[in-house]
């Protein structure tokens, strides 16, 4: 059984910075990818960043410049650096590890249950 969970989230004035972790545990011997999405009321989930196990990154243009995703394989967590944070970036992020190969061994994909992002004055 391998679970992911969230940390970091919060309420942050616009221009702020948040810092979210997300670390998966379990019989993991591998993950091919790590990331994150976000779902804001009335919206569908999307895209935010991923990060593959040789550190190639990926970001939807809205948060380019802003967002930083990191990883530590060691420790299968992965981070989220939020700065200059807009009231547009207000969701639920959701941790996700793509192709999860565990010891057993078997491979799936995993969803964390999100952490509350708000960004308001």
């Amino acid at each position: 059984q391998v679970q992911l969970v969230e940390s970091g989230g919060g309420l942050v004035q616009p221009g702020g910075s948040l810092r979210l972790s997300c670390a998966a545990s379990g019989s993991i011997f591998r993950i091919f990818a790590m990331g994150w999405y976000r779902q804001a009321p009335g919206k569908q989930r999307g895209l935010v960043a991923t990060i593959t196990s040789d550190g190639t990154t990926n970001y939807v243009d809205s948060v380019k410049g802003r967002f930083t995703i990191s990883r530590d394989n060691a420790k299968n967590t992965v981070y989220l650096q939020m700065n200059s944070l807009k009231p547009e970036d207000t969701a639920v992020y959701h941790c996700y590890a793509d192709r999860v190969v565990t010891t057993t061994p078997d491979e799936y994909d995993y969803w964390g249950q999100g952490t509350q992002v708000t960004v308001s004055s």
